[in-house]
């Protein structure tokens, strides 16, 4: 892929200008983008694949990664890409750096209709102000958890001062898009305004029942009737990985020769193979291999309680896996209890572990979730989650644009 250099733009690249016209031109800020690997970076890919496909002009502006990263940008996609410095234990992740002058600047010679802001770190705080000074319409997503994240690395008394911060941040957009109705109430709740659910998707076709391996099975050393049970997330403390092997053992008394496999990576790797040495931790996985990995097991344990919504669980679902979660985020959402997935009051570690003995007894019970699991995510689709999101963005511009004219009649009538 070519690379231009913005002379006028220090510390800028930009990546193929899009040159086919767009009913709306949309400046999407993030500190994480595809070709990396997390929850938040494949599901802005996909709202942006979606958005194209409807018609709209969008602006990728993200931390410079590598050249990797760059080299496997998006076709057709313009990309705007920022100075940047690593994440700590994530060196693989980096977070943009403050870039307000460079924004304005980026911005005033290319006007966007509105900024849609993903992520609350330096760039999109900087995002965030340059777009109020210019008077733009921003969104923002709320995305992760950070501030329940602080408990799983010693440091609880963050908490409330990055909640404040988060709050701020939020309530300063015209608008802040959360997943599910559960997440907004305890958000509210927090004091953040402005909140509006616009739901997630599932690829029905990459996640697939059909990508069942025998072969990969069998490299695994377990037998056609063996259950595996399968956790695929980041490896980090703050999935509750104590529990996820808590639940396997539960499930290795009833079935001996149960197999745990873990897809991903993260700081909490050689913990979690020291806690559980039989384990078969298979490292970060993509594309057709993950789906392979995904429909080659027939569990799927989530014990992780920091999520916003959690996107393993439709693609679990998707690809027919009986389901153990605790009732909120997307598990709330799109699982009914003992009907197409098994669920747990949240926090009660206890009640997981006697779900995950009934799915290690009930062979019977644990196909009958899996079926109703793949019917239940054929409904979830990307595209009606991009025609939702831009539904709320009409909304938000015409009310802007109606703000505005009140404001120009208000200074003619003083004047």
């Amino acid at each position: 892929m070519a690379f231009m250099d913005a002379s006028d733009l220090p510390h800028l690249q930009v990546l193929d200008f899009p040159s086919a016209p767009r009913s709306l031109r949309v400046a999407l800020v993030t500190e994480t983008y595809p070709p990396e690997i997390n929850g938040v970076a494949l599901t802005l890919e996909r709202l942006v694949q979606g958005l194209q496909v409807r018609g709209h002009d969008l602006q990728v502006v993200r931390p410079r990664q590598n050249h990797l990263a760059e080299a496997q940008a998006q076709q057709g996609l313009e990309q705007v890409l920022m100075r940047s410095f690593p994440i700590p234990k994530y060196p693989q992740m980096r977070f943009g750096l403050p870039a307000k002058s460079a924004l304005l600047r980026l911005w005033s010679l290319r006007r966007p209709d509105l900024v849609h802001i993903a992520t609350e770190g330096p760039l999109g705080w900087s995002a965030l102000h340059a777009a109020n000074k210019l008077k733009l319409p921003v969104s923002t997503d709320f995305h992760t958890n950070f501030h329940a994240y602080s408990h799983h690395y010693g440091a609880g008394w963050l908490q409330k001062p990055i909640a404040a911060y988060l709050r701020k941040f939020h309530n300063a957009a015209h608008c802040t898009l959360v997943p599910t109705l559960q997440l907004q109430r305890e958000l509210e709740a927090l004091g953040f305004e402005r909140l509006r659910v616009v739901g997630r998707g599932v690829d029905t076709q990459r996640f697939h029942p059909a990508h069942r391996s025998a072969a990969l099975r069998a490299s695994w050393g377990v037998q056609p009737d063996d259950c595996v049970a399968l956790f695929v997330s980041r490896v980090a403390a703050e999935k509750n990985l104590d529990l996820l092997v808590q639940a396997f053992r539960a499930m290795q008394e009833l079935q001996p020769r149960c197999k745990l496999v873990v897809v991903g990576d993260g700081p909490q790797r050689e913990h979690l193979q020291a806690l559980c040495p039989n384990a078969l931790l298979a490292g970060m996985r993509t594309g057709s291999d993950l789906s392979a990995h995904y429909a080659s097991a027939d569990v799927f344990l989530f014990p992780s309680q920091t999520e916003t919504y959690g996107n393993v669980v439709p693609e679990a679902m998707a690809s027919g896996l009986a389901l153990l979660a605790y009732e909120y985020a997307a598990a709330a959402e799109l699982v009914t209890h003992e009907h197409n997935g098994w669920l747990a009051p949240f926090g009660d570690a206890q009640a997981f572990l006697r779900g995950a003995r009934i799915l290690a007894a009930q062979a019977e019970r644990v196909q009958q979730l899996r079926l109703a699991a793949r019917q239940r995510a054929q409904a979830l689709d990307w595209g009606q989650v991009a025609q939702d999101t831009e539904t709320l963005w009409m909304q938000m511009l015409h009310e802007h644009a109606a703000g505005t004219q009140k404001l120009a009649k208000g200074w003619l009538s003083w004047g």
